[in-house]
């Protein structure tokens, strides 16, 4: 069976992330037969849940992976769920709904330059994608620091308990050391059975 592999990036990230530059990377050069994507996301929820689900439409009977860092970590969790597949989820936003909430300012996406303002319609759109019970545990792979300055890692320890979980002491929300643990991923993605 095919694989396609989505890296989701996290709020205000890109595509050009040092993660997604390295994910990118590693996979195009170690499995060039698997189509990997990594696209940039909408600022808000509603429209970037569609381009994902869009995407993954032609897609749907291949073998799934996703890896999403932070909010992306949110959303592959929700993706995983919808589609089948197995998700990497590296320092996952758990309940960005609120996190953003009192986000009422003007913000610019530092990669595309965006203006833009989210407000409470927004963190409903994110709650409608929370997938609060993993249906099959075994099919996530958390990987938490906790010197993470933006995330609680406890949050994301206690959701994915059930699941394969590395709880690394200090780094930071950027997760530092991410290449090291590529090959790692990618055989957690490719190989179910391991």
């Amino acid at each position: 069976m095919p694989h396609f592999i989505l890296y989701c990036h996290g709020f205000q990230s890109s595509p050009q992330s040092a993660k997604a530059l390295a994910t990118r990377h590693y996979f195009n050069n170690t499995f060039p037969d698997i189509r990997f994507s990594t696209p940039q996301l909408p600022c808000y929820p509603k429209p970037a849940i569609e381009l994902l689900e869009n995407l993954l439409q032609p897609y749907k009977s291949w073998q799934l992976g996703f890896i999403g860092s932070s909010l992306g970590g949110y959303l592959v969790t929700y993706l995983a769920e919808k589609f089948g597949g197995r998700a990497v989820v590296v320092n996952p936003a758990v309940r960005p709904y609120e996190l953003l909430q009192d986000m009422d300012q003007e913000l610019v996406q530092p990669y595309t330059g965006e203006v833009f303002r989210l407000d409470s319609q927004h963190m409903q759109d994110l709650k409608a994608a929370d997938s609060e019970v993993l249906s099959q545990p075994e099919n996530y792979w958390a990987l938490l620091q906790t010197g993470d300055e933006t995330l609680d890692y406890r949050q994301a320890a206690d959701k994915y308990q059930r699941s394969k979980l590395t709880i690394e002491q200090g780094g930071d929300h950027s997760f530092v050391g991410y290449d090291n643990h590529l090959p790692e991923i990618a055989n957690f993605l490719i190989n179910p059975q391991d």
